[in-house]
């Protein structure tokens, strides 16, 4: 609560004097296209957040709220009408904004799809091809129920944890301590979805497994679209992109895998949609030089990250993106805050917390032979406003 006093304070202390506009403009040039991304939509936040991650939601109401805003400081591009215009070199005259969706679930269909096409909005959705058509979980939300679970069970978690990781060889590499680790579900999600590959990942789900057990079938909210709605939003506007066929973090995987993930996702949806692929999106927006080198090896024009980072060699393969969620521009009574939007869309929080990930080019002269380097609810809540990462 404090925090979040703090921040709104700041913010319209930043938005009544112009600052976030001139951060705005000093940090970037001055109408840099705003590409804001999300993840679920849901009717009732305070209703999903229980057993779920805070930073992966946002209630129809509230997106209602940001969309508004945008329409009426932004005009409101496709990402197609955005890639021309970056490929093109025309220059945005007037401030511009783009609408974006990860990992498609199905509740994007129900809760996004009626508003952005009552409003006339386009908007781009990344998908996780495998999972479409599916009662199958993302990777990280079954990691995510699981050790909700465990924990809940546990005794002392950081030390089940530990001993679980030793028993199957794998280490958390560049994280803290165990007990910061473990301190609630979301953290160790967070922790173990970024530091390890996909197959680890997975040898850690079979284990968890063996204590607790989830029922993939039965969790309806949480499942990937259909066919059917894919190819209905996209007739009526919508830009489908990729966003990888298992959603795999690849800056953790051997490059064979980094190739197919990105490579048959595409050919996966260009074979379906009957239209070329143009747009991808990083899971979790992270990259590094050779992570980019595959992504157009693959064929894309276009990729979307998290950050403010590019790559000089690629610079549309790094258009960077803001994620926003139901509290990053709510202020400390939960209602939806102008200054706050304006401070996000103008990234002035962004130009404080530089980007901590290696986007560096070690590692990608023998990429192709080895791997790189690479709770209750107000608790959840409570971790998730000290900061906005997402494992989508």
């Amino acid at each position: 609560m404090l925090q979040r006093l703090a921040k709104t304070g700041v913010a319209c202390a930043l938005h009544w004097t112009g600052a976030d506009k001139l951060i705005g403009v000093l940090r970037h040039s001055r109408h840099m296209p705003l590409v804001i991304g999300y993840h679920r939509v849901v009717e009732d936040f305070a209703a999903s957040v229980e057993g779920y991650m805070p930073p992966m939601l946002i209630s129809r109401r509230t997106l209602e709220h940001h969309l508004d805003w945008l329409g009426r400081r932004h005009r409101l591009l496709s990402l197609d009408e955005l890639g021309s215009r970056l490929e093109s070199g025309e220059p945005f005259d007037k401030p511009t904004a783009v609408i974006t969706f990860d990992d498609g679930y199905a509740d994007l269909y129900h809760h996004a799809f009626p508003l952005l096409k009552r409003k006339g909005i386009p908007a781009g959705i990344f998908v996780v091809t495998d999972l479409i058509g599916t009662a199958r979980l993302q990777i990280y939300d079954k990691l995510y129920l699981l050790l909700t679970g465990c924990f809940s069970r546990w005794g002392s978690a950081s030390q089940e944890l530990a001993r679980l990781l030793t028993h199957l060889e794998v280490r958390l590499h560049h994280v803290g301590n165990m007990h910061s680790v473990a301190r609630d579900p979301f953290t160790a999600t967070r922790a173990i979805v970024t530091t390890l590959s996909q197959p680890e990942i997975c040898r850690m789900i079979e284990a968890l497994e063996t204590q607790v057990t989830i029922e993939e079938g039965e969790r309806s909210e949480l499942h990937p679209l259909s066919w059917e709605m894919v190819v209905e939003m996209q007739r009526a506007g919508m830009t489908i992109g990729s966003h990888t066929k298992t959603h795999v973090l690849l800056p953790n995987e051997r490059w064979e895998r980094v190739l197919d993930e990105t490579a048959s996702s595409r050919q996966a949806l260009e074979r379906r949609l009957g239209t070329s692929i143009n747009h991808f999106a990083y899971p979790d927006g992270r990259f590094n030089a050779a992570t980019v080198n595959w992504v157009a090896e693959a064929g894309y024009r276009f990729a979307y990250t998290t950050c403010l980072h590019r790559d000089p060699n690629y610079p549309l393969l790094t258009i960077p993106r803001k994620i926003l969620w139901e509290n990053a521009c709510s202020d400390a009574l939960g209602r939806f805050s102008s200054p706050l939007m304006s401070c996000e869309a103008h990234r002035v929080f962004s130009s404080v917390a530089k980007c901590r990930r290696d986007h560096g080019e070690r590692g990608l002269a023998g990429w192709k032979m080895a791997r790189p380097v690479a709770p209750s609810r107000s608790t959840s809540i409570a971790r998730a406003e000290e900061s906005t990462s997402h494992p989508g």
